[in-house]
């Protein structure tokens, strides 16, 4: 709370900040630990990892500036495709692990308060209601609902040109029109991607080019109906629920922008959704494809113990993109016991 974070993350079941307001909380962040003798650099890519007798000796920056130290911490977030290949090109021990794909969806947040609170709907002391969903499809597939955001926004994710990727936020006063949430499908190595520790990338990239081509080549995102795709048909016109997502959205049929697997598992959920959560399957509730970066499909291994890479003394992997964390808390809490293992060996 001290860099601005509200009381209530103290004690609420679901902690929330608001993307706005986390920035001004980062930068307080910052500040801290510049006065306590830290340093922090802007535009300071990471090219290279130096290693010597299989220990980390420093890090090399696209300046070509080397940084040397035997302590390095890879807090990298699950987009650092670059990284991920440098470090296989290095040898650092890598492997593939499950992680989910499927679509950002939208409904009224009006439409959800209802179904959760019923008469009171709209009270000032619940706000905006939110809801976990999940089911275990005919194929052996779990769909399940991912991230979700309250009065929120559907937004643009993709890390790379010709590429269409989808996320979602909420502001901290959550009160936008439309409530949306991942709905993904499980998906493991083997068999979905077998092919070495990248192959979930590669797999990712290839759905997020997909996407582009099918919203337009124009970073547009493929949507479609929900009763449209529940019945296989193209969408052309949008109902009641308007899209959140910028520069907007194409829509269209989304069955080629998914493995059939993901689309049947999702197409088989839907409506049992709808019976948990009155409207959940409406006509008119809004696809937007895809959403292919739920976590990291890479771990860089590290001991249970010492939290070292397996084969890098002094290497540390830390957070979500290095495979051990799902989200903004469990990387919180994932760098807060990385530093205490440094601390340890510095001791």
């Amino acid at each position: 709370m001290r860099a601005g974070a509200p009381e209530e993350i103290l004690f609420v079941s679901k902690p929330h900040i608001g993307t706005f307001r986390l920035t001004g909380i980062v930068e307080k962040m910052r500040a801290e630990i510049i006065a306590l003798g830290g340093d922090v650099r802007f535009e300071s890519k990471v090219t290279d990892v130096l290693i010597e007798n299989n220990r980390i000796e420093g890090v090399t920056l696209e300046s070509g500036e080397t940084l040397h130290s035997r302590h390095v911490v890879l807090a990298l977030g699950h987009s650092s495709r670059d990284t991920l290949r440098m470090l296989e090109k290095r040898g650092v021990f890598l492997e593939a692990k499950s992680f989910a794909i499927g679509f950002r969806i939208e409904h009224p947040q009006s439409l959800v308060d209802r179904a959760r609170f019923g008469r009171f709907a709209g009270h000032p002391e619940l706000g905006a209601a939110d809801y976990k969903l999940v089911h275990h499809a005919s194929n052996g597939r779990a769909v399940y609902s991912f991230c979700m955001c309250p009065g929120g926004t559907v937004v643009a994710a993709t890390s790379e040109p010709g590429r269409v990727v989808t996320n979602g936020m909420s502001q901290y006063s959550r009160n936008e029109r439309n409530a949306n949430a991942g709905i993904v499908v499980a998906i493991n190595p083997e068999p979905d991607f077998p092919g070495g520790p990248l192959a979930g990338v590669a797999l990712q990239e290839t759905l997020e080019s997909q996407a582009f081509d099918l919203g337009g080549r124009d970073y547009c995102a493929p949507g479609q109906l929900v009763g449209d795709f529940l019945r296989g048909n193209a969408s052309t016109q949008l109902g009641e629920v308007q899209p959140s997502y910028q520069p907007g959205v194409r829509l269209g049929d989304l069955a080629p922008s998914l493995p059939a697997y993901a689309i049947d598992a999702i197409r088989e959920a839907l409506p049992m959704f709808g019976r948990q959560l009155a409207g959940f399957d409406r006509d008119d509730a809004v696809l937007t494809g895809v959403e292919s970066r739920t976590s990291s499909p890479v771990r860089i291994t590290r001991d249970a113990e010492s939290l070292q890479s397996l084969n890098v003394r002094g290497l540390y992997p830390c957070g979500e993109g290095a495979g051990y964390a799902g989200g903004i808390l469990s990387a919180g809490v994932d760098g807060i016991k990385v530093a205490e293992a440094v601390a340890r060996d510095l001791a």
